[in-house]
């Protein structure tokens, strides 16, 4: 929808919009998850059968139609260390790791992998309930940034980390130590547990803070909202005041608004059209978050179900519309509503035979190996 993105865009950041939701959700929900369960192990293999089989099949896809001629590479996106880029992509932290991803959406996993590992990290340390003062640190360090970037003439250059050491270094070390931060934080002794989740927790920060590919600022305000939507579980279930997560979420307001707008307008970034999105996102939870009780549209409840694939689908067939009939120029009502027919029944097929087989595999899975020992109450 050229034409209509045009005249939005400026004004209104329709992607910040939907990715700042798709945070909100997430950090509501995510931290819940691992705590149900009480076991960093049965977390792990529930979000890599949760994610992995339908996101193999996307990249696999994309690949495929490349090879085969039928639809291009994003650019950016280089063939000549297939090794380094593979491997980045498999530990989902790709974006964070220099480099760019196969399929553009995939950058928001890169920041949802980040939040595991940080989450994984307050868990193993008990620190799980806390997450109002982590929002509030991270949205006042996102402050701290743009005025320290400010007066230091710039912001850090995206994938700082990565131009220092280089991109394959980075990828080999991160690799290496995700392995070790995941292994351990999912072993029996509890001091592993500890070094496991602290040491994914530690790299985690320090990608999002040198080497993310959106400003240091905004790398912290995503976390920031993902730990918001946290509190806002927590003062709903009662574990904190709802008083906490109001003045929570005031503080994240205003920190994100004044980061955005003390960074300023240059040519990929419009200030009023990032805080209106980010508003209208916070907005959105909130409304979705009172009405939460209300009976909702099965149609709305199926959009809801297919979600995931809508979202690593729709980018592929995009790929094969610019490869075949081309990108068009200006709003085409009837080629539209025609990309969705096709790709509405598609992602309810993805969801049903990839999807949820996979998700199934994996609670079968977690039933199987999950140890006693390893819950919150040991």
């Amino acid at each position: 929808m050229p034409g209509f993105r045009q005249e939005v865009m400026p004004e209104f950041d329709l992607g910040r919009y939907g990715i700042m939701v798709f945070f909100l959700v997430s950090g509501y929900i995510i931290p819940a998850s691992l705590e149900r369960r009480g076991c960093v192990r049965t977390f792990w293999i529930g979000r890599v059968f949760r994610m992995y089989p339908l996101w193999a099949v996307a990249v696999g896809a994309v690949l495929a139609l490349d090879f085969l001629g039928v639809a291009e590479l994003r650019a950016g996106v280089g063939r000549e260390d297939l090794v380094t880029s593979t491997v980045a992509h498999v530990t989902l932290l790709q974006e964070l790791l220099g480099t760019p991803s196969v399929l553009l959406v995939l950058w928001t996993l890169s920041y949802e992998m980040a939040f595991y590992l940080l989450v994984v990290a307050l868990f193993t340390v008990r620190l799980q309930h806390r997450s109002a003062t982590v929002a509030v640190t991270l949205a006042v360090l996102a402050v701290v940034s743009v005025v320290v970037s400010t007066a230091m003439g710039g912001m850090l250059p995206a994938s700082a980390l990565s131009g220092a050491v280089g991109t394959g270094r980075l990828v080999v070390i991160v690799s290496v130590v995700l392995a070790l931060a995941v292994g351990c934080a999912s072993a029996g002794s509890p001091v592993l547990r500890v070094a496991g989740g602290v040491l994914g927790g530690v790299a985690a920060l320090v990608l999002v803070v040198f080497n993310g590919t959106v400003p240091v600022w905004e790398g912290l305000v995503i976390l920031s909202v993902m730990f918001l939507g946290t509190a806002v579980h927590r003062a709903e279930n009662g574990e904190s005041s709802r008083w906490c997560a109001v003045g929570t979420a005031a503080v994240v307001l205003g920190c994100a608004v004044g980061s955005a707008y003390g960074y300023g307008d240059d040519a990929h970034f419009t200030r009023r059209g990032w805080i209106l999105a980010f508003l209208l996102a916070v907005l959105t939870f909130g409304v979705g978050l009172a009405s939460r009780h209300r009976r909702v549209p099965r149609l709305l409840i199926g959009l809801g179900v297919i979600s995931y694939s809508v979202y690593l689908v729709h980018p592929v067939l995009l790929a094969v519309t610019d490869g075949t009939i081309g990108r068009w120029r200006r709003d085409v009502p009837v080629l539209e509503v025609a990309f969705f027919a096709v790709l509405l029944p598609l992602c309810v097929l993805t969801h049903r035979y990839i999807e949820a087989p996979g998700q199934a595999w994996g609670r079968g899975l977690a039933r199987r190996v999950r140890p006693g020992s390893h819950t919150t109450e040991s």
